[in-house]
This record gives C-alpha cells, structure tokens and sequence, in this order.
C-alpha cells in the first residue's frame, strides 16, 4: 500500500517530446516512489509530449498526467501542477533536464528539518551553472546575489524555479505573475511572510535539445519585483 504523499514533483511541459522521458527517468533514481509522485502538467502541447508521458504512467503508477486548461504558459501550468498535488511539499522540475534531481534528496532533508522553502542554489560553494543564454546567466547572477545582500533574503539564488515548497502556505498566496517570475514572486511571499528559507548547493545546465525560451522581454517582470522587494526591505528597517 502507498504511503501518505509527502513530496509531489511538479513538471510543467510544453513540446517536450525529446527530452521528458529522460527527464522523468533521471528523477525516479533519486525519489523514494512510496511516499512522492511526479506530476507533468501537459501545457498545452502540439506534439507527442502527453502520450509519452501516458505510456510512462502505465509502468509507474506514481507519474501523473494533468492538463493546463487555462492559457498557455509556464505560471499558469505550475498553478494546476499546485492544485492536483497531494504531497506535503512540492518542487518544480524543469522538463528540459536543465535541473539536478541528485538535489532532490538534500532538500528533503531540510524539509524534514523544518524549513518551508528550500532553494536550490546555483551560486554558493559545490554548486554551479553551465551551458545557456550568457546574458540570461549574467542577469540571473545579478538579480540574486544583489538582492540577497541587499535584502538579507535568505537565498542566494531567488530566480531558480527549482525549489521545494510546503503546500499548505503555497496555497494560501494569490500569484499574480503570469510567466517564469512566478517562482520569485513565490519566494518573496514565503520570505515576508516570515517563513523558515535556506539554500542547498545545485548545478544547472542548458538544454542539451531544442533551443532555449528565454527573451530579454522575460527579464522585466524580475526587475519589478527585484525594485518593490528592495523598496519594502528598506522601509521596514
């Protein structure tokens, strides 16, 4: 008989046809399948991403297919991911491979040690970013140590949407950004809420296929949030 969900594992895809299979493989060798699941979130795809994920839910009762019945977009597939989980915590895996599941397991140690909201952390000692947009990777490192020191945020990387959650406040915050700044937003909720946050070391790498989403457009919405998060540090001093 299954254990009690304690970790569900939220894969947003989108025409990820290439890479999903391995992506869902490399997880399943760092997760404890009796108490997790892994939910991919079908975003809308115009290839054979959901039928391969199908075929993989056959073998592996713990892997889940949910459709994203609202727009397109990453937000809004990481919201119905939310919403049909059933886990005590939650952690974002991309579907490109980009993120390193071997973090998984040291960021369920934090969990059961009571943290809230552990990141996981491209820029502290043992970790690392490779491959990818090199002004994506310029900015992201400004971004998040800037603010870390700037703030005292207790993250030095607050972009990474690679992070694991506790449920039950997630889903008490009322997000508002629509694509992948939501993961920001997310932790700077947990953050002024007084949540218990701390970093564990990961390594990054660009998508081996197909070519990356990033658009300098993205960056935006992570400057607003970056300058209304600096502004309300400042002035609760």
């Amino acid at each position: 008989m299954k254990k009690q969900c304690f970790l569900s594992i939220i894969i947003p895809a989108r025409n990820e046809q290439d890479l999903i299979a391995s992506t869902i493989d490399s997880i399943l060798l760092f997760v404890d399948i009796s108490c997790s699941e892994i939910i991919v979130v079908n975003d809308h795809s115009s290839d054979a991403t959901p039928s391969i994920v199908e075929k993989i839910s056959e073998e592996h009762q713990e892997v889940k297919l949910v459709h994203n019945k609202e727009s397109a977009g990453f937000a809004a597939a990481l919201k119905t991911g939310f919403e049909s989980a059933s886990g005590e915590f939650v952690v974002p895996v991309m579907a490109d491979g980009c993120d390193d599941p071997k973090t998984i397991p040291f960021m369920i140690e934090k969990a059961k040690a009571g943290y809230d909201l552990v990141c996981g952390c491209r820029y502290m000692k043992n970790a690392g970013k490779t491959g990818g947009p090199k002004l994506q990777g310029f900015f992201s490192k400004f971004v998040c140590l800037s603010l870390h020191f700037l703030t005292g945020i207790p993250t030095r990387d607050i972009s990474n949407a690679f992070k694991l959650y506790r449920l039950r406040i997630l889903r008490n915050i009322h997000l508002r950004e629509k694509g992948f700044a939501v993961s920001m937003e997310i932790a700077l909720n947990f953050y002024f809420r007084g949540c218990k946050i701390c970093d564990v070391p990961t390594f990054w790498k660009g998508r081996k296929k197909g070519k990356s989403k990033f658009k300098i457009t993205k960056s935006f919405p992570y400057l607003k949030l970056y300058m209304q998060t600096v502004i309300k540090s400042w002035t609760r001093i």
